[in-house]
């Protein structure tokens, strides 16, 4: 009886080994999705730097070949280029998001192994 909660010990100190194991998974899978946000939230204020000053510029040159009052012209170049990048920016953002919301923390083969261990405990009890 000594050994079977020796062996029952060291089974189960082996699985919170396994657990700690797999946390150090979900937490890099976890970082690696922070990565790809960061690096959408980048690109998003790049675009809106360099759009913003280039195309604003050529859109409203554009518009004011077509009639339209200079002012207004300047200011409905913006807003246009503005949105389309704000709405870059949003689904860049939004699928990161989504990637990190779906691999959520779970300790599948920790689950798995400590429910194989609880059978071969109860058989070997009985």
């Amino acid at each position: 009886m000594t050994g079977l909660v020796t062996d029952i010990s060291g089974l189960f100190r082996k699985e919170i080994d396994l657990a700690k194991a797999e946390a150090g998974e979900n937490l890099d899978r976890a970082i690696g999705s922070l990565e790809t946000l960061l690096v959408g939230l980048i690109f998003a204020i790049a675009a809106i730097g360099v759009l913003l000053s280039a195309v604003v510029v050529g859109l409203g040159a554009f518009l004011i070949a077509q009639g339209m009052h200079e002012a207004n012209a300047h200011a409905l170049s913006a807003i246009i280029v503005g949105a389309f990048v704000a709405i870059l920016a949003w689904v860049m953002i939004s699928r990161s998001l989504t990637k990190l919301g779906n691999r959520s923390v779970r300790f599948d083969k920790t689950t798995a192994s400590l429910q194989r261990d609880l059978d071969v405990a109860k058989e070997t009890v009985r």
